[in-house]
């Protein structure tokens, strides 16, 4: 008998991110709804990967990733942060930092628990619960300061709960959860018992004066948080898919056992030159994020001249804006339209939701060139003028 695909992910289908990207190159419109760069990052780390690779490094590296990678993993959790975490016992190196959070999910959620995160998530977390056989519940962060509300969140866990998983500096909404926030989100970790998982993969990617802040740092939280990162978005090399974990060590050891029989290890020439960029000078990390929050500003007020209402965001590659002030009631049927309407394709933030309240608004990524990013802007003008969608 035939078998049937796996009923854990009927609800899945195509990412929006596949679709919208697709409809971008299918219609030449400027793709402004996945968030990735379209200029390399820093030179260094491309010479390293070139060098790793004419020089033999080409098989297998240790499952726990590149001794010298999970060093400086380990320096820099200490550099920047002040965490200690032992790079033998308590990093290991994935592919990208969705590998990561489906190891974590296969390894530590068990069927029928729950694990409550922030909405709108990234959809990969919705996945991830889905094929541990777990259970999604939900805090909404609205629209348009997308605050954390503690009622919301109290109320999200139960009995069940086993996991927390935050997302900060967060995607898709670009907040950046303050020391305040994180407090709360703290106290209900430990009152629960429950383990957090922190997703920080845009962690040095904030604006404004907004400080990321690891939830591990926090007092009685190193012991009960996996902090889940990459190179991706810090370096500008999303398509590298080199991630990290680091925390306690029998939580790490857990995922590696899992970890080990989905992709083993690899990425091995591109280890050495991630390891050489998490070294380098503070003023590279500080000036990357600097270039952004100036694209950030550049999209953020085109968006706002079309006329539409925008959360502009303290942190990550992306702003999200209201479309119902152009007249629209559904964002998917917008963000469809959207490429016939001005060439410029964005995703539907409700997407990534599973309570209403999300129904009209629009992410746009402004990790683009400048010319990119300006004729984006001129085309966005048009949207005035263009009739209503809805």
């Amino acid at each position: 008998m035939r078998p049937t695909p796996n009923a854990a992910l009927s609800a899945f289908g195509t990412t929006i991110f596949a679709e919208m990207s697709a409809l971008a190159a299918a219609s030449g419109a400027i793709n402004l709804g996945q968030g990735f760069p379209d200029e390399d990052g820093p030179a260094i780390l491309l010479d390293e990967a070139s060098r790793a690779l004419h020089s033999g490094v080409n098989q297998y590296p240790p499952i726990a990733g590149d001794p010298g990678l999970r060093a400086a993993i380990a320096a820099h959790q200490r550099r920047f942060y002040g965490l200690e975490v032992d790079p033998d016992a308590e990093v290991l190196v994935t592919f990208g930092a969705t590998e990561a959070l489906s190891a974590t999910m296969l390894a530590l959620c068990g069927a029928g628990d729950e694990v409550v995160m922030f909405e709108p998530y990234y959809d990969a977390y919705a996945a991830a619960v889905a094929l541990a056989g777990g259970v999604r519940r939900t805090s909404a962060l609205r629209f348009p300061d997308f605050a954390l509300d503690e009622a919301s969140l109290r109320d999200a866990v139960t009995a069940r709960t086993r996991i927390l998983l935050l997302n900060s500096p967060h995607n898709p909404t670009g907040t950046v959860f303050s020391p305040a926030e994180l407090e709360v989100v703290a106290r209900v970790a430990v009152e629960h018992d429950l383990l957090v998982v922190t997703d920080e993969v845009y962690e040095h990617l904030t604006f404004d004066g907004a400080t990321h802040v690891p939830l591990a740092t926090l007092p009685g939280m190193a012991e009960r948080t996996l902090t889940i990162s990459s190179a991706g978005k810090t370096f500008a090399a999303t398509g590298w898919k080199v991630g990290w974990i680091s925390g306690p060590a029998d939580l790490v050891a857990a995922v590696r056992t899992v970890k080990q029989y989905l992709t083993f290890s690899g990425a091995a020439p591109l280890q050495p030159a991630v390891a050489a960029g998490l070294g380098l000078p503070d003023r590279v990390f500080a000036a990357y994020a600097d270039d952004l929050r100036r694209k950030r500003d550049l999209l953020c007020d085109a968006l706002a001249a079309a006329g539409t209402t925008v959360s502009r965001p303290a942190g990550t590659y992306f702003v999200v804006a209201d479309a119902a002030d152009l007249g629209a009631d559904d964002a998917a049927a917008f963000c469809r339209e959207l490429p016939d309407r001005c060439g410029v394709v964005g995703v539907p933030v409700s997407a990534f939701c599973d309570s209403p309240g999300f129904e009209t608004l629009v992410r746009f990524a402004f990790c683009k060139r400048d010319d990119v990013l300006v004729e984006a802007a001129r085309r966005l003008a048009g949207l005035r003028r263009s009739p209503r969608a809805g």
